[in-house]
């Protein structure tokens, strides 16, 4: 779902791709919501926000969305620049440095609930390291799927869905329509995902609090093992049918 680039890139990679990651960022946003109180997988409120507190001349706080916001540009440059690094060295495995990365960033803020009571500080370090970690993600998928695929946030989604929807009533070509289909069920798929996330994200921290994120960094372990199993395996199969 990573390795396969351009014209190798099927509606299966974008669809594993899709419903993996935005399961993730679901469970990020609620996390960084019921924890910090913080939107943690897009910027957009974050310009709002930002606007409120130089209206009520709050310096320091209106500092404090501008690094909300600045974290995930920085996060997506990371990514971008770790995968064109590796490109270079190794071009089937430019996505693993950026989802190690984000695997590390989500493990840490998940096992550092103790360092977050009564320290101002440390909270908004921690929205900070998981709006890196979001910026890291969309970024990757945004490179690897070619802009087809949007993880971390849905207003996009939501524009997109219901203009391909309206769609529907005038295409009449079978080509079209099969596109067409495959494009609503792609971005519903992310939605329904990303929700599910959510929802998965909501009750998981009412028990376990910010270890939720172990759940989100187990998701990324499985998904970097499974491409890379999928790979290994079509390769053994194929040096087979080659040997006979």
């Amino acid at each position: 779902m990573f390795r396969h680039k351009g014209n190798t890139r099927t509606f299966a990679h974008n669809l594993k791709l899709a419903s993996s990651l935005s399961f993730v960022a679901g469970i990020v946003n609620t996390t960084g919501v019921f924890a910090f109180a913080t939107l943690t997988t897009n910027v957009t409120g974050h310009f709002a926000f930002f606007a409120d507190e130089l209206v009520k001349k709050d310096g320091s706080e209106a500092i404090v969305f501008i690094n909300y916001i600045l974290c995930f540009l920085f996060g997506a440059f990371i990514s971008s620049f770790l995968s064109e690094v590796s490109i270079k060295k190794s071009p089937k495995s430019s996505h693993v440095l950026p989802l190690i990365l984000e695997t590390i960033i989500l493990l840490v803020v998940s096992f550092s609930n103790e360092l977050f009571e009564n320290n101002t500080n440390t909270f908004h370090f921690a929205s900070y390291a998981l709006l890196f970690a979001m910026g890291l993600q969309n970024a990757l998928v945004t490179k690897v799927s070619l802009s087809v695929v949007r993880t971390t946030h849905l207003t996009g989604l939501f524009t997109d869905l219901g203009i391909e929807l309206s769609q529907l009533f005038f295409y009449r070509k079978e080509e079209e329509k099969s596109r067409l289909s495959k494009s609503i069920y792609l971005k519903l798929s992310i939605i329904s995902f990303f929700f599910l996330g959510c929802v998965i994200g909501g009750f998981a921290f009412q028990i376990i609090k910010l270890k939720t994120l172990l759940i989100a960094s187990s998701i990324l372990l499985l998904t970097m093992y499974m491409d890379y199993f999928t790979v290994y395996f079509f390769s053994i199969k194929r040096k087979i049918r080659q040997k006979h």
